[in-house]
Formats: structure tokens, C-alpha cells, sequence
């Protein structure tokens, strides 16, 4: 088990990257593809198709609820498996789903099962690491798993065009085969014994209660929850957005990439910057900026037609670049104060945070038909709402001292 105050080897934040980048490859890999897969199974409202990637949201959030409390009393190895297990089974399910309503169970059976990998990963760098240094492994973790958005919908439609839809799904397991076999190669369990948690009815209830004690723990998990639901309307609609509003099918892939580059950078620069100036910091100064451009939008196209695709990718570079601060930074402060019970609390911030994003994100993505303008709106309303939370948080306290 690494220590605290050593520093991460290349392969660990590789391990760590590649255990959370199954869930993007399993959203962002058919993006392209949901029209087609609509057509193979008569649904062709591209609304009713968004929640093909909106749900599996539902599903890593509730996962987290089962994962987090078992890995706190069997160690993250053996969830991880059991998570891969179901992943599998989610994605058969979609293979040979008939009609809309079956495949988004297989969504979010596959979102479920990713759910265990992805709140390990978190839970894991937790049980390692403490306080900004956290946060600079968290950073580094998330730009590398950054890079799975910017080729995902490229691959996706590469294969799409080579093989069909279904062989997408085929090619995500495989990748989860390889990285399962990766991760019970080279990673050590990282719960200690006597950090272990006998698992009983009332182990999540227990779990919550002291999750409630953290101020900074419910407020940043809220705050995450906001920004990630102004963050899914856009994921849902990018297809929508790129290939039927502004007709560019081709090019989809390739601005799609663009924009996670922006992300995936400023990402980079977090783990550069967080020691210097401290996650707080370069946090509430993002959710700033990322709260001025999207009322700025909102305001200069206020009752105006869509602008050109070369002021829209502009603003949106700008918005998600505010993100690659938020993320990594909003979850670390999350969770410095639960060391104690990193996987429940890992599981609880998770679940949280997407019951809250997700009705954001339907609700939101329902208006955005024929105008990106109301997709503006809720990034500038959402991010509003997060420098609110942001304010009334000053410092670490218990709730119970408040």
C-alpha cells in the first residue's frame, strides 16, 4: 500500500483513470450512434433517445448506494469485480434489446455495474491520500480520463461505420475485460483492517447520518450535483445539438473531442496549480467564470436565432474549461472530511449529487429542441445556485457545531 506523503507512480493514476474511464467510454462511445440505434429499435424521437445516455447516470447513482457500504466491509477489490460482472450483463441486454424501454434497463443495469469501479477508483485514491495532494492525484486521475471523451464519439463512429451499433457495445467489454484483468494484477487492496466496517441492515443509515455531520461534505456534493446536471444536458443533447440543429453529422466526433480537450486541459493544470493556491481557491474562481459565461450567453442571444457554430464552440470551449477546476477540486473537499468512511461516503456524495442532476438535466434538456439558448440558461442558473452554497461554506465545520 503507498503511503501518504509518496508520490504517486504512473501506472497507479493510469489504473485509477482507466477504472473511471469505462463509464465514459460506455456514455460517450455511442453518441454517435443513437440514431441509429433509435431506428433498430423503432424510437425516433431524439428526445425520448437522450435518456439512452441520461440514464445510465440513474444507474451509477444508484450503485453507488449498494458498492459503497459493501466495499467498507469487504475491501474495493472484491466490488470492483462484482460491478464488472453486472456491467456485463447490462450490456447484453442492450445488444438485444427490442424496443427504447428495454435497452435503458440495460443502461442502467450497465450504469449499476460501473458504478462499483468508478466509486473505487475514488475510494481508493481516499484511502491513499489526504488533503490538496489528493487533489492533485484526483486532478491527474481525471485528465487522463478526460482523454476517453475526446476519442470516444471518433471511435464509436469509426466502428459505427465499419461494423454497426452493436459491435461498439462488443468493443466496450473487451476494454472492461483488459482493465478488470489489469486491476487484480497490479492493485493492492487498499482498506485496512481495522478500517473495516462489519456490514449490517442500518450500515448505510449509519453511514449517512455521519455524512450529514460534514458541512463542506453536503455542500460540495450538492454544489456537484448542480454543475454536473447543467454539464448532462449538454451531454445528452450533443448529438442532437451538432448533427440536427446545426446539421454537421461528419464533424460531430471532432467537436465533440475539441470541447473535452478544453476540459481535459484545464484538468491538467488543476493538478499543476492546487498545491500553489489551495482547491478552495481555484475552485470558487472557476464556478465564477463559469457562472459569468453562461449568463453572458444567456443575455447577448437572448430572443435571437442560434449564432454560428464558430461563436457557439467558443463559449462552450470556455464553459467546460471552467470545469476542469471544478470536478476533481468539488469531490476532494467532499470527501477530506470522511477519510474514516471513504467508501460509504464516496458512494453517498456520488448518489447524491446525481439524484440532483439528473431531473436538472431532463428537465433542461427538454427546451433544447431547436435553440442551445436554454442550454445556457442552466449552466448560468446552476452555477448561481453553486456560488450561493459556495458562500455560505467558509470553512471545514460539523454540521453538529453549526
Amino acid at each position: 500500500m503507498q503511503k501518504e506523503n509518496q508520490k504517486p507512480n504512473f501506472e497507479f493514476i493510469a489504473l485509477m483513470a482507466a477504472l473511471m474511464s469505462i463509464v465514459a467510454l460506455a456514455i460517450d462511445a455511442i453518441l454517435p450512434a443513437i440514431s441509429n440505434i433509435g431506428i433498430a429499435i423503432n424510437s425516433l424521437d431524439s428526445t425520448d433517445n437522450q435518456m439512452l445516455v441520461t440514464m445510465i447516470f440513474l444507474g451509477l447513482g444508484l450503485g453507488q448506494l449498494f458498492f459503497g457500504p459493501l466495499s467498507d466491509s469487504y475491501g474495493r477489490k472484491p466490488i470492483v469485480y462484482s460491478g464488472f460482472g453486472l456491467f456485463l450483463i447490462g450490456s447484453i441486454i442492450c445488444l438485444f434489446a427490442p424496443s427504447l424501454a428495454i435497452m435503458i434497463v440495460g443502461r442502467i443495469l450497465q450504469g449499476i455495474g460501473l458504478s462499483a469501479p468508478r466509486t473505487m477508483a475514488i475510494s481508493i485514491i481516499r484511502d491513499t491520500y489526504v488533503g490538496d495532494y489528493m487533489a492533485k492525484v484526483m486532478s491527474f486521475v481525471v485528465a487522463f480520463f478526460i482523454l476517453v471523451p475526446v476519442v470516444a464519439p471518433a471511435i464509436g463512429k469509426v466502428i459505427l461505420d465499419a461494423f454497426g451499433w452493436q459491435a461498439i457495445f462488443y468493443v466496450q467489454l473487451i476494454i472492461a475485460l483488459i482493465v478488470a484483468i489489469w486491476f487484480w494484477q497490479r492493485q493492492s487492496e487498499t482498506l485496512r483492517p481495522e478500517h473495516k466496517i462489519p456490514f449490517s441492515s442500518h450500515v448505510f443509515i449509519d453511514g449517512l447520518k455521519e455524512f450529514m455531520k460534514y458541512r463542506e461534505t453536503v455542500a460540495f456534493t450538492v454544489i456537484s450535483g448542480l454543475v454536473t446536471g447543467a454539464f448532462l444536458v449538454y451531454l445528452s443533447s450533443a448529438q442532437h445539438i451538432f448533427e440536427d440543429i446545426y446539421s454537421l453529422k461528419e464533424t460531430f466526433p471532432y467537436i465533440f473531442a475539441g470541447l473535452a480537450i478544453s476540459i481535459g486541459l484545464s484538468t491538467f493544470l488543476n493538478g499543476t496549480l492546487v498545491m500553489r493556491f489551495g482547491m478552495r481557491r481555484l475552485s470558487w474562481m472557476a464556478t465564477l467564470a463559469f457562472t459569468i459565461i453562461g449568463l453572458m450567453y444567456t443575455v447577448i442571444f437572448l430572443n435571437s436565432p442560434n449564432p454560428s457554430i464558430y461563436v457557439l464552440v467558443p463559449f462552450l470551449s470556455a464553459q467546460f474549461f471552467c470545469l476542469g477546476f471544478m470536478w476533481g477540486n468539488f469531490r476532494s473537499i467532499a470527501m477530506e472530511p470522511i477519510g474514516h468512511i471513504a467508501g460509504i461516503g464516496a458512494a453517498i456524495n456520488g448518489c447524491v449529487s446525481t439524484i440532483v442532476a439528473i431531473p436538472i438535466a431532463t428537465f433542461i434538456g427538454e427546451f433544447v429542441e431547436h435553440s442551445v439558448w436554454p442550454l445556457f440558461v442552466g449552466l448560468g442558473i446552476c452555477g448561481l445556485a453553486s456560488l450561493l452554497i459556495f458562500t455560505m461554506v467558509k470553512r471545514p465545520k460539523r454540521l453538529a457545531t453549526v
